[in-house]
């Protein structure tokens, strides 16, 4: 199957070789203007503060909380990125590591009050009552983990010998799994924004839809970024802007989740907690975020 779904995009790329080229490009741009400036110094410093010498939590509990405020405030997949790391050196189980993935899953909080608040809402409270909607949700998810935890104790991780082989200075590896990361992100980021692109002339074609409407279609499917984006192109001063951009964040697109599943893979993490939060956020977060804007407005 897989096989039949890459001739067919290499069918359509060599077809559309101009919209390929211009669905790259707006990648790339949405990547360098909305994403790296908000990403990349996060990134770095929550890896440098992993790595820092120091005192691990005493509890378990601890070490779930300590790993939320490290990663899930830096944004897609800062989270994960953490929490592969802390699996990988024995710090927490592989299921610990599964639910760690899907609880400590949320946008950049920059990324909400400054992309979505003040770019395309023009106003950061915007950002700020979305970020609090989604890391509400996500709150609720930790404390119900650390309560269990509590209750039923996990047992020491199989791979709590960690490996002696010396290693660079807590910044250099910082820097150096933060480009990997970032290298991940771009790639999928460009390679999604191109296909969505694609995609949308192609349902243009066989379907009433616009093009606009057509990209509406299928870009948040593809690529969270570009989705917003469209959908504020569409609908900016609608309601259906603010419903479609709760949506967005909570479905979150291809792009971040190849990414997140790419890392998580590499720490041997399974990923079906992380499937079942994402349905849980596009249930709950749309309608609850729409209701708290009604009130605050």
């Amino acid at each position: 199957m897989y096989t039949v779904i890459i001739w067919c995009l290499i069918a359509l790329f060599l077809l559309q070789p101009g919209l390929a080229r211009e669905g790259a490009v707006f990648g790339i741009e949405l990547f360098t203007e909305a994403l790296l400036p908000y990403l990349l110094p996060y990134l770095i410093l929550t890896q440098w503060l992993l790595r820092l010498p120091g005192k691990e939590p005493k509890r378990r509990t601890g070490t779930y909380w300590k790993t939320y405020l490290l990663g899930a405030f830096g944004g897609f997949p800062v989270g994960a990125v953490s929490v592969s790391h802390q699996v990988r050196d024995g710090r927490l189980t592989k299921r610990e590591g599964a639910l760690l993935t899907a609880i400590c899953h949320a946008p950049s909080s920059m990324l909400l009050i400054g992309y979505v608040g003040n770019e395309l809402f023009g106003r950061a409270s915007v950002g700020w009552l979305l970020m609090a909607v989604i890391h509400g949700l996500n709150l609720i998810f930790l404390l119900i983990l650390s309560i269990r935890s509590a209750l039923h104790p996990e047992s020491q991780p199989t791979s709590s010998v960690i490996s002696k082989k010396k290693a660079g200075s807590p910044l250099t590896e910082s820097l150096k799994e933060s480009s990997q990361t970032i290298v991940l992100v771009a790639t999928t980021v460009v390679f999604f924004s191109a296909v969505g692109t694609v995609a949308a002339d192609l349902l243009s074609r066989l379907s009433p839809l616009d093009t606009q409407m057509a990209g509406m279609a299928v870009f948040p499917l593809f690529e969270m970024t570009a989705g917003l984006q469209t959908a504020h192109d569409l609908f900016s001063g609608l309601d259906l802007h603010a419903a479609l951009t709760a949506l967005i964040l909570s479905m979150n697109g291809l792009s971040i989740h190849l990414q997140v599943a790419v890392i998580a893979r590499g720490a041997g993490i399974p990923m079906r907690w992380y499937a079942a939060a994402r349905l849980a956020h596009m249930l709950i977060v749309p309608p609850v975020f729409m209701l708290l804007l009604a009130i605050w407005n």
